[in-house]
């Protein structure tokens, strides 16, 4: 098994990441947070030149996939995502042009029809009614899944909202619905309304809707990975120039010891990122999700103790990143949730 990137890859990452270090991000997400979805829009723009969105899809339905998604390189690029805190539903549009994907999928039914609904056209249609702008960058989607939580995220802001509810109907909402506070400002919650344009419905919904949570749920770790990478880079940057005693504090030995935990636990939950993306096990994504999540939220903690007060107030961009922790620990799959599906399948 291979867990180094190949050259390639290695290359799209340092596309998205020359991308992102020019674009201005800290003011795109401050602006989101205030519902100024413009900055964030152009920036998503530049994101779809690089062919990001793409990955979610195969070629048949205007992606770079060949066969299907290409969840290494998604990893990879989301990873860069959540380094450089990028506002808005990028893994909620990944895992619904997934959904759609398998729906499009050739099975029992020969892709041609709706379980119990003769009446509207085949899943063919569908894919080709909301796929292709999923995967030029023009359209955003957010979703609630089964076992993903009831809420959506930037539903004020995504082209698309779609649910899939415990039954198997795949709905296309009719609006944002009632907004909820959010632990962060950028990450603006909703719950959607339950009616709306029922788009499919039976158990091969159900079987794309599992399948959607497990890219979901690695995304979602890759991105929690970046977050803490970046926690820590800020983090030691400003131990060096902190002074304390006439010393810098990173020179302190309890210090010393909190920045190589937190770099241990990154470490430790890279491969296991890795793995789940190579091999999709629910289980595996599970436990990736898990380690990146807690790691992330642990590179939180850290860098809010080394920085002390400053580290409290908003005007310092390092509160971007950290109120992106706890929540992207939580979604997709809390702790709690994941260490029972990695448990289940021991």
């Amino acid at each position: 098994m291979r867990f180094l990137p190949t050259g390639e890859q290695s290359e799209f990452a340092r596309t998205l990441h020359g991308l992102l270090a020019a674009s201005q991000v800290p003011a795109a997400v401050r602006a989101w947070g205030a519902g100024d979805h413009g900055p964030g829009l152009a920036l998503w723009s530049r994101l779809a030149g690089t062919g990001l969105f793409a990955l979610a899809a195969d070629e048949a339905h205007g992606g770079v996939g060949g066969l299907g998604p290409l969840p290494v390189e998604l990893a990879l690029g989301f990873v860069e995502l959540g380094r450089a805190g990028v506002p808005g539903p990028v893994v909620e549009t990944a895992a619904a042009a997934v959904l759609l994907s398998e729906l499009a999928r050739p099975g029992e039914e020969g892709g041609g029809g709706y379980e119990g609904d003769a009446g509207h056209a085949g899943y063919e249609g569908l894919v080709k009614r909301f796929l292709p702008g999923l995967v030029a960058g023009d359209a955003l989607a957010t979703l609630t899944l089964p076992g993903g939580g009831p809420y959506a995220l930037d539903a004020d802001a995504a082209t698309y909202c779609f649910t899939v509810s415990a039954a198997g109907e795949l709905r296309l909402a009719p609006g944002p619905g009632e907004p909820l506070e959010s632990t962060d400002p950028a990450r603006r919650l909703s719950r959607p309304p339950a009616d709306g344009e029922l788009l499919a419905a039976g158990p091969r919904v159900l079987a794309a809707a599992r399948t959607a949570l497990v890219w979901a749920r690695l995304l979602t770790a890759a991105q929690c990975l970046g977050v803490g990478e970046a926690l820590l880079a800020s983090t030691v940057a400003y131990v060096k120039q902190r002074t304390q005693f006439a010393a810098p504090i990173g020179s302190f030995q309890a210090v010393k010891h909190r920045l190589a935990d937190t770099l241990l636990a990154l470490e430790f939950a890279r491969p296991l990122v890795w793995a789940a993306a190579l091999g999709l096990a629910p289980w595996e994504v599970s436990a990736a999700k898990l380690a990146a999540g807690g790691a992330a939220y642990g590179a939180a903690m850290t860098a809010l103790q080394l920085h002390g007060a400053v580290g409290y107030t908003e005007e310092l961009d390092l509160s971007l990143w950290l109120r992106k922790a706890r929540p992207l620990r939580d979604a997709w799959g809390s702790p709690p949730a994941c260490r029972a599906a990695v448990l289940q399948e021991r």
